[in-house]
């Protein structure tokens, strides 16, 4: 008998937290980012898919999912509603492409959302398993909750399981 695995599409400046078995999809990431949580104790895992490195450095703070450090901070909060333990979560990224040439004296906000991932996570004490991150090429991923093998998929290079 073959199980059902529920798929999850998260729109932008979206999140969802889901049971096993399931995967959860975001579609078209470019300077964005795709954040995975997961405890696998807990059978739990949630992406999110931010826009924009800081809520603190926005004068619009309507929708904290479009920030880095807002929507993970909800991210990790709902996991924790499930019954999942913060120092079990875990966690991978990808996007943070340098989609548009701006010259060499400015970070993209690809590059900036990474590093403002990277740094919230840190300070979470979330540990980050792997990343597939910059380059200058939009990515799709999917995130099985059951396993936490995300893949990356690329017009440009395939399929890369992280």
């Amino acid at each position: 008998m073959e199980v059902t695995v529920e798929r999850v599409i998260i729109g932008i400046a979206d999140y969802a937290v889901v049971r096993n078995p399931a995967v959860l999809v975001t579609i078209g990431l470019g300077s964005c980012v795709g954040i995975s949580i997961r405890d696998p104790e807990a059978k739990f895992g949630g992406l999110a898919h931010i826009l924009l490195p800081s809520i603190q450095e926005s004068n619009k703070k309507e929708i904290p999912l479009k920030f880095a450090d807002s929507a993970i901070e909800i991210l990790v909060d709902s996991l924790i509603e499930k019954g999942c333990l913060k120092r079990k979560m875990e966690s991978k990224i990808a996007g943070g492409a340098s989609m548009f040439s701006f010259g060499k004296s400015t970070m993209s906000i690809g590059e900036r959302n990474v590093l403002a991932v990277k740094q919230k996570l840190k300070e979470m004490n979330i540990p980050l398993l792997a990343s597939d991150t910059g380059a200058n090429y939009g990515r799709t991923i999917e995130f099985n909750i059951a396993t936490g093998v995300m893949s990356v998929k690329s017009a440009f290079n395939g399929i890369k399981k992280i």
